[in-house]
């Protein structure tokens, strides 16, 4: 008999240990926010519920857009795990696109991207480093006059004769003035700042969507990073092209491939930001060869399982393949890794070897959907990926803020 009762507490602290670690789990990967449409409620996976609070019954669909309530998610639908907020939005339409687009970058302010020595008359010197400069400061401006272009800083400093400058940097979004000195080079008898920078960015990367009537578009599902320094590049302006794709170099294990193309001289439409969930602005013209009209999923309703991928690999036409959606990831920690994703159309592994560089902001569908965007391939597998949710897109870029303001 005791040797039954110790056996049924072991059972009762395992179960009790899992049931706790689950709910810690779930604690930290559920987001403090989700979204729903007009007259439906949030529909978790099965393990964790969703309850209305105040509703002793099952959770009520939902019924004013713009209207907001807590939530209380549980889980196995009796161990409480967290208060969540919902918020009641119309629902998002946009035309998913797929095409490829040319991005031309102009920074706000110069970025710094790295240091080197001064020759001066007593030996190599760095006035940066001295100054306490680092590799990703944004020089905004020089004794009170703004600069925005690396010729600007370069005669800035070449004609200051040695005297002392007050910079204003900006560093993690905060903003502070430094005493800044150059010093006089050897070699090239000028005044040198001892830091290279960078006013501008181009590349190429694939347009997600646009709202048809307000023209606003979102592209590439993460930000345009500075190669060096791998940080955000601060935009004072910047305009995006059409592009054509007319090679793929394809991708193998630990290296990345990437699509080859030949972008135009005419704009298709104003950048107005580079965030982290990706570039986003007003279209100018409508670009050519996109997919159609489809609702916007909220990051709850995507699922495991077969999924699309729109994207172009020649031309300017964009075509489906098929993926698999591996796994979701809520986690407001990881915006542009929310899903794992997996190639398995056959055609275009034989073409790319799965996700390329210039895929970054490939449509995902499922179920008639937009779900997300692609953007980023493993190294070690190019097969895999990550896509971010279409709802974080649509989020940064203020479309179902807007959508539910208006409601």
């Amino acid at each position: 008999m005791r040797g039954v009762i110790k056996g049924f507490t072991i059972l009762v602290f395992i179960i009790t240990a899992t049931v706790w670690v689950l709910i810690g789990y779930y604690a930290a990967a559920m987001p403090q926010q989700f979204s729903v449409t007009e007259g439906k409620t949030l529909r978790l996976d099965g393990v964790v519920t969703a309850v209305r609070d105040n509703d002793s019954a099952a959770p009520r669909a939902a019924s004013v857009n713009g209207t907001t309530h807590n939530e209380t998610l549980r889980l196995f639908g009796v161990f409480p795990i967290k208060t969540v907020r919902v918020q009641v939005v119309e629902q998002p339409v946009v035309v998913v696109a797929g095409v490829p687009f040319g991005i031309k970058l102009y920074t706000d302010g110069v970025l710094i991207v790295g240091f080197t020595d001064v020759d001066t008359a007593a030996g190599p010197y760095n006035p940066a480093r001295t100054a306490g400069l680092r590799v990703g400061d944004v020089v905004v401006s020089v004794d009170g006059r703004a600069v925005n272009t690396n010729e600007e800083l370069k005669n800035a400093v070449e004609s200051s004769g040695g005297s002392y400058m007050t910079f204003v940097i900006r560093r993690d979004n905060l903003s502070f003035s430094v005493r800044f000195r150059a010093v006089r080079s050897q070699t090239e008898n000028c005044y040198k700042s001892g830091f290279w920078v960078r006013d501008s960015s181009a590349g190429i990367g694939t347009l997600t969507f646009f709202d048809p009537d307000e023209r606003f578009f979102g592209g590439l599902g993460h930000a345009v990073c500075d190669v060096d320094t791998d940080e955000p590049l601060p935009i004072s302006a910047g305009e995006i092209v059409a592009a054509e794709i007319y090679d793929v170099e394809k991708g193998s294990v630990g290296t990345a491939g990437s699509l080859c193309g030949a972008v135009g001289d005419d704009a298709i439409g104003n950048l107005v930001e580079n965030g982290a969930a990706g570039v986003f602005g007003i279209l100018t013209r409508m670009p050519g060869a996109c997919f159609r009209t489809m609702p916007v999923a909220m990051k709850q309703q995507v699922s495991t399982g077969s999924a699309q991928m729109l994207t172009t690999v020649a031309g300017t036409t964009p075509q489906l393949y098929d993926i698999e959606i591996v796994q979701i990831r809520y986690s407001e920690t990881a915006l542009t890794k929310n899903m794992t994703i997996r190639v398995t159309d056959p055609v275009l592994l034989e073409k790319t070897g799965g996700i390329v560089q210039g895929m970054s902001g490939s449509p995902i569908v499922q179920d008639g959907k937009l779900v997300g965007a692609v953007t980023h391939v493993l190294l070690d597998d190019p097969q895999r990926g990550y896509g971010i949710f279409a709802e974080n897109m649509l989020s940064a870029s203020g479309m179902t803020a807007q959508s539910a303001a208006s409601a």
